[in-house]
């Protein structure tokens, strides 16, 4: 029971979003609205608890927004000013290849955009791009979305790890008798070598992987 309700929040979204195709706005509220009930009547959780998670989910959505909006503004510039012009002459003068060119934006390009920015830049930057080099649009997103299962752990300069993972670790009594005598730093570091190698393990297929997907959805 405790993990369907966990899973609530998402079934709402999932629910009202994708199969009632409801806006969003309304979708999210409503998601809102649940997850802070639960927090509140289920989890127990205190109304200062929970009005400081909204303030920092606030925060933390205002800074993915001006992300995107940097984003969207730099393709724009670049449509305005020509220069999508020359970076479509530039990709057609290395191959005419869509898949190759394919790799080159969605792979190796978005994966140096979520290491340097994260937070979904990726997807807001690398889809219209495809779009304007003559990608179909479902080929666009679709590509774009397969690479983000790779560079993902390490995106906004490690971001995932150094906080994320940092913050479940640190300062925890029972992890740190577990682990003894290894350090959390230490532990860390471990964890962070092992996201890095099943990332080498597989990530030499995503550029296959992506490519059979976009044959498919292109012919």
């Amino acid at each position: 029971m405790y993990t369907f309700l966990a899973l609530a929040p998402i079934l709402v979204v999932f629910i009202l979003l994708i199969v009632m195709r409801l806006p969003a706005k309304i979708s999210m509220s409503i998601a809102y609205l649940v997850t802070a009930l639960l927090a509140f009547f289920i989890w127990h959780a205190s109304g200062a608890q929970v009005a400081a998670a909204t303030v920092n989910g606030i925060i933390v959505a205002l800074t993915i927004l001006f992300i995107v909006f940097a984003a969207i503004l730099l393709l724009n510039t670049l449509k305005e000013s020509g220069a999508l012009v020359a970076i479509r002459k530039g990709f057609m003068d290395i191959s005419p290849d869509r898949r190759v060119q394919a790799i080159i934006v969605a792979w190796l390009f978005c994966s140096l955009v979520e290491g340097s920015s994260g937070f979904g830049t990726p997807s807001a930057v690398g889809a219209p791009l495809l779009l304007a080099l003559g990608f179909p649009a479902m080929a666009s997103v679709m590509v774009i979305l397969i690479i983000q299962s790779t560079p993902v752990s390490f995106g906004a300069v490690g971001t995932p790890l150094l906080l994320g993972v940092w913050s479940g670790i640190t300062d925890k009594q029972d992890l740190a008798q577990s682990i003894a005598p290894t350090t959390a730093e230490n532990y860390l570091l471990q964890i962070t070598a092992n996201v890095g190698l099943v990332h080498a393990l597989i990530g030499f297929l995503i550029p296959l992987i992506l490519s059979a997907f976009f044959d498919k959805v292109l012919w």
